[in-house]
């Protein structure tokens, strides 16, 4: 009998990303990279665990944007381009390296036949819409799929706009129905970003569970007698799982997670910019601007010494590195379990863990392999079982009621991340754009006797909001990483958004203008302005 459950969880997003005026967009790429380096190959570690017969369980949230980027045909043949430009270039570097260095050579021929796979599996097994396989694994049982809200939209941030909040559940639940046929059980609030009464909202559309960072439960209305290692529910009975903060650290610290291994695959070392400038041209942005191609030739070494003195990258030396690390992440867990359990009173703890999926292959490399071998690991193991939230919902019997304190998963567990001086000049809009978008709907509040363009333009504007509002972009200026592009896309929405609101109110559509928004920023196309209504 397992002495302890763990649950892992993985939370699959990016902002929406899509231009459809431009053949190549840099930004594009941030999809084009997860897919080829986290979301296929755990389709493929699915795969092949299940054709190897191994129970296994775990919960994955996949946002609404990154759902409707996943089903949109264009950015899917864009994929296919890329990954064909990157199968000629994987193939010159098999050519070129056959001189330069035999590890350099064998990682050549390693990214030839693992882009050959990829685009394989994304093509011909699932025929570009990947969402079917994460489908397939859900209705397996394997997998929990749950949604998030909308546009990933900082919730505590609405408190004040009851209307925001529900606009941004209710899509998130409708998007989420879209593509996997069925209501959502749980839901990944966008940065686990919590405040008491969220929970309201939750059970008003059927939400089951969320998840909050340990400090929801560690500064609780009242303090939960299991820690973070049980459940509990809010008072509108909503249940909620808290993270394990001894996991997050063994698997992603700064200073002693596995990823800093030196065998490990170097993230900062890409021939984009290591090679010659005319060479790599064809395959880096076609305004010349280099970037990342996924083919890297060096490791870790150590983090104390220069990118120039990396050596030289091995494939199979990193593997056997993320088989030993799984090993022990999962002794670590049986001996945690182990101890908890004697502080239960043979009550089994819930060990919950976690992460970014984009962890898992994009920023850590082998991270698909240290998973995969947990899981293996795991099938079996008698103090360990692997779960899913949904499980665990529906089996618990002790539950204790408490109202989780405000909390996020952003340093320091608080809201300053998106909260800071160099974004919070974006909330003074945000907060106008609710108002105006309240004040259209209501003098719209009758779709049926709305005229068709006044219905479009407000279903534009109900867009508009819902992208502005994406919590990547003040996270974006928090970091300073593509800070252009983030306050960019905060102006552009908060603009169109005011452009339509001018045309709503004096009756007068601009049909040629309205179309061409509508092309631009095409999530959501089932979106029902009158959402908005419900204050």
């Amino acid at each position: 009998m397992p002495k302890g459950n763990i649950l892992f969880v993985l939370h699959a997003h990016l902002p929406y990303v899509h231009h459809p005026q431009y053949d190549f967009f840099l930004e594009e790429n941030w999809l084009f990279e997860a897919i080829t380096e986290t979301y296929v190959p755990i389709l493929r570690m699915l795969r092949r665990l299940e054709s190897e017969k191994k129970k296994f369980s775990f919960t994955m949230s996949i946002t609404p944007p990154l759902m409707e980027m996943l089903a949109n045909e264009d950015l899917q043949q864009k994929y296919i381009k890329r990954m064909e430009k990157l199968i000629e270039l994987a193939e010159k570097e098999v050519s070129r390296t056959r001189s330069e260095h035999p590890k350099k050579h064998k990682m050549a021929k390693f990214y030839l036949e693992d882009f050959k796979e990829i685009l394989y599996i994304f093509k011909e097994v699932y025929k570009g819409n990947i969402l079917t396989g994460f489908k397939e694994y859900m209705e397996k049982g394997f997998v929990d799929i749950i949604t998030s809200n909308a546009t990933h939209g900082f919730l505590p941030f609405m408190e004040q706009y009851p209307q925001a909040i529900r606009a941004q559940i209710e899509q998130g639940v409708k998007t989420y129905e879209k593509h996997m046929g069925i209501k959502p059980r749980g839901i990944w609030l966008a940065e686990c970003a919590y405040f008491p009464g969220l929970d309201k909202y939750l059970a008003e559309y059927g939400i089951e569970y969320f998840f909050v960072d340990s400090h929801g439960f560690w500064y609780a209305d009242e303090r939960p007698r299991y820690g973070v290692y049980r459940p509990v529910v809010t008072p509108n009975n909503v249940f909620v799982f808290a993270r394990d903060p001894e996991s997050s650290e063994q698997v992603w610290s700064a200073d002693i997670g596995y990823p800093g291994d030196g065998r490990y695959r170097e993230f900062y070392r890409d021939i984009g910019f290591d090679r010659e400038y005319e060479y790599i041209k064809p395959y880096i942005d076609p305004s010349g601007v280099r970037t990342n191609t996924g083919i890297k030739y060096h490791k870790v070494t150590s983090k104390d010494i220069p990118q120039n003195q990396k050596e030289f990258y091995d494939i199979e030396e990193a593997r056997q590195a993320a088989k030993e690390h799984a090993l022990d992440f999962l002794k670590k867990k049986e001996a945690q379990a182990s101890h908890l359990l004697n502080l239960f009173e043979g009550l089994e703890p819930i060990i919950v863990a976690p992460f970014d999926a984009e962890l898992f292959g994009h920023w850590w490399f082998e991270g698909p392999i240290f998973l995969e071998e947990f899981m293996r690991n795991a099938y079996g193991n008698k103090y360990i079982r692997t779960m899913k939230a949904s499980d665990i919902v529906d089996i618990v019997e002790k539950v204790q009621i408490v109202t989780p304190a405000a909390s996020t998963w952003g340093a320091n567990g608080y809201n300053e991340v998106w909260l800071n001086g160099s974004n919070d000049w974006i909330y003074l809009h945000l907060h106008e754009l609710v108002e105006k978008m309240t004040e259209a709907a209501s003098k719209y509040s009758s779709p049926s006797k709305t005229p068709v363009e006044i219905r479009r333009a407000l279903n534009q504007m109900a867009r508009e909001l819902l992208l502005a509002q994406s919590s990547d972009w003040a996270f974006i200026m928090t970091t300073n990483t593509s800070v252009e592009y983030a306050v960019n896309r905060t102006k552009t929405h908060v603009k169109r958004f005011l452009e339509l609101y001018d045309m709503v109110i004096s009756g007068k559509i601009d049909m040629g203008r309205l179309s061409h928004i509508e092309w631009i920023d095409d999530i959501f196309p089932e979106i029902d302005y009158t959402m908005y209504l419900k204050v």
